[in-house]
């Protein structure tokens, strides 16, 4: 899984820092093998908005424990895996008994940190693992972000309220929930991507089969119109909240 944070609401001195105005994030978790933005959340910092994101992956198909994850320098990933998904250690019977909770064994996160020269050009990139020996992290995850990045595109594409210096950028936190929402939705079940079609095994002149996110991850079988999305009723389910 890749996560990757981006600003979501207006940073001026007329919206104060409220819990319903000022600067909020929004954190998305991707799947790498199907593109499927699996979790998002939205806080006031990336640490609470990786929270949320947890939260909801331990609702949806990951109670044990978090997936392995690579993200950019950003901080607070790694305080919400634990928080979520750490447990305090059992006390031994010396000194005083732990109260905080610790990572599992068997966690994988990397930490992708770009380095800047004095006019914030990136030069480079360096590695830290947080979880996981570095050997079996790296053969597990690869060394890039290149997914997450460009679903960070594609949601600024997608979605007004996240352009800068416009307009459209969101004032309204409620309002930019709902965007989000609808966007990912979109995102998961209505619009193809190029890089999940496959080679057509039919006799029809199409040379390929567009597929979408939600198709990848088999989580439907087709391409969902706008209508479908806006009226289909989920069935409920474990995984299904």
């Amino acid at each position: 899984m890749l996560s990757g944070p981006t600003s979501a609401t207006r940073e001026k001195k007329s919206y104060p820092e409220t819990d319903e105005s000022g600067q909020f994030w929004r954190s998305t978790m991707l799947d790498m093998d199907s593109r499927l933005r699996a979790a998002r959340g939205i806080a006031k910092n990336e640490t609470l908005a990786s929270l949320e994101v947890f939260k909801t992956l331990k609702r949806r198909g990951h109670p044990d424990g978090p997936p392995p994850t690579i993200s950019d320098g950003w901080g607070g990933i790694d305080e919400a895996m634990i928080e979520v998904y750490g447990v305090v250690p059992e006390y031994r019977g010396r000194g005083r008994p732990p109260t905080r909770k610790r990572a599992r064994p068997g966690w994988s996160y990397l930490q992708m940190v770009k380095q800047r020269d004095e006019r914030g050009r990136m030069k480079g990139i360096k590695l830290r693992v947080i979880f996981g020996k570095k050997s079996e992290v790296l053969a597990l995850l690869g060394k890039s972000t290149a997914y997450i990045e460009r679903s960070n595109l594609t949601s600024r594409l997608f979605n007004g309220r996240q352009v800068r210096k416009t307009l459209a950028f969101s004032k309204d936190v409620a309002a930019y929930k709902a965007a989000a929402a609808w966007e990912d939705a979109y995102y998961n079940m209505v619009r193809p991507h190029k890089s999940l079609r496959l080679r057509a095994t039919d006799t029809s002149s199409r040379n390929w089969v567009p597929r979408t996110p939600a198709m990848a991850a088999k989580l439907t079988d087709h391409i969902c119109t706008v209508k479908e999305l806006l009226t289909m009723l989920p069935v409920p389910g474990d995984n299904n909240t």
